[in-house]
């Protein structure tokens, strides 16, 4: 197990000089007990790796009593270990260990057998570095292993001026200081490999997005431009006519869909959860029209993810604009709520004139086609959310789009509802309004 380190390249001017001193960063306490208390903090905390690792090499360097130290984490495929840290090194020794063979000397044994290594064959640390402050400055060295669940990570090199080993009592300090800094870089690890998960699903949908909508738009153009040019050859005026339509719709389709995926990608979901979104829409709504809106919104809070807040939101906001648009209503109406049989449910009404019979029809049937480009999207988001959206006129006047798609955590959505309601909960209230 490895990952690739993404941190800036570890600094190469050395923390002590032979021509003097150069300042460290704030040191933790030299007591054992303070040292390893407040390291355990800083993972709590969530401090930043690069700066955890440099803050704690000197105070380990001061408790084991030697002059240098280095960390370094394993690299892909842990054929080499990478420098993030030194101190109390000349820069030009730091420069030659920045990229090293995992299987190099005691760093490679400590490595191979994740147990400290007290060494003073300094053979390849001083080939490596030309004869250079192995065998002069440095006389010993101690690799101590970073590992976390058995794995090892990576390594902390420490560089000692005498050959007096460190005492059984430090030993087992830097070891359990070890383990405390193998825990940090496990969890960044973990968070480089959601970064790299999150991103290729965030690829993956774009490319499904694009197939689905502009590739398959832009398909039908192509062929029928072919069906287009040879009737215009021909003279066959009519169906010339009609192919240009097709073209036209087809381009207006893939349009559609674009400004949709830009949309989405550009829209991260609210901070604040979903219910504030819902509440912007709605004053939004209310400024740019005068049609006046109730919302009800009865789902607890945190019940989707965010993803599903984002499309539940993209839904109600085209719903909405179509109402603004085309109801000529005086009053519309947003609910939100759990259904018994585990679905979110999502309606919006209108008191308007209603869809057309052949405008709903052909919605229901072919959402994918037509001019009706802010329903076919709107079919698209229900998709993705696994649930169905139906559009649907209603006898007395005015539509209805209802939105249903399973909710995510049904115990946890029942936990949530019985906390916030302390009374039995209500039947089932009737549709909006």
């Amino acid at each position: 197990m490895s990952f690739a380190p993404s941190f800036p390249a570890a600094d190469p001017r050395p923390s002590h000089t032979a021509g003097g001193a150069t300042p460290l960063p704030p040191v933790a306490p030299a007591a054992p007990g303070d040292l390893l208390a407040e390291l355990a903090a800083g993972l709590a905390a969530g401090d930043d790796l690069r700066r955890l690792l440099e803050r704690f090499l000197e105070p380990l360097m001061r408790i084991a009593g030697a002059a240098g130290g280095a960390v370094r984490v394993l690299g892909p495929r842990e054929q080499r270990m990478h420098l993030l840290a030194g101190a109390g090194v000349p820069a030009q020794v730091l420069e030659a260990e920045r990229e090293v063979e995992s299987d190099c000397g005691a760093c490679g044994m400590a490595l191979a057998g994740a147990q400290p290594v007290w060494t003073q064959d300094l053979t390849p640390c001083a080939a490596r570095s030309h004869g250079q402050y192995f065998g002069e400055g440095c006389q010993r060295v101690l690799a101590v292993p970073l590992q976390h669940r058995g794995r090892v990570l990576g390594l902390v090199t420490l560089f000692f001026d005498s050959g007096r080993e460190p005492p059984a009592d430090v030993l087992a300090l830097l070891k359990t200081a070890g383990e405390l800094l193998g825990l940090a870089l496990d969890n960044a690890r973990l968070a480089t490999e959601n970064l790299r998960a999150g991103v290729l699903q965030e690829r993956q949908a774009l490319a499904a997005d694009v197939h689905d909508g502009i590739g398959q738009s832009l398909a039908f153009v192509k062929m029928r431009l072919l069906l287009l040019h040879d009737a215009m050859r021909e003279g066959r005026g009519t169906e010339a006519e009609r192919y240009f339509a097709d073209v036209r719709d087809a381009v207006g389709q893939a349009h559609a869909s674009l400004r949709s995926i830009l949309t989405e990608f550009r829209t991260p979901p609210d901070p604040l959860g979903l219910a504030h979104a819902l509440v912007s829409s709605a004053e939004d709504f209310r400024r740019s029209c005068p049609v006046a809106l109730e919302l009800h919104d009865e789902l607890p809070a945190g019940l989707l993810r965010p993803e599903q807040e984002v499309q539940v939101v993209h839904v109600v906001r085209e719903a909405l604009a179509n109402v603004a648009r085309h109801a000529a209503a005086r009053r519309a109406w947003v609910r939100l709520r759990l259904e018994p049989d585990t679905q979110v449910l999502v309606l919006v009404q209108d008191d308007g004139t209603g869809m057309a019979d052949g405008a709903r029809d052909a919605a229901a049937a072919a959402p994918e086609r037509g001019s009706h480009y802010g329903l076919s999207i709107m079919h698209e988001r229900a998709r993705r959310l696994g649930g169905t959206l139906d559009v649907e006129a209603l006898p007395e006047g005015g539509t209805r789009v209802r939105l249903r798609f399973p909710r995510p955590d049904a115990a946890r959505a029942v936990a949530s509802r019985d906390a916030m309601s302390p009374t039995p909960a209500p039947a089932a209230a009737a549709e909006v309004p």
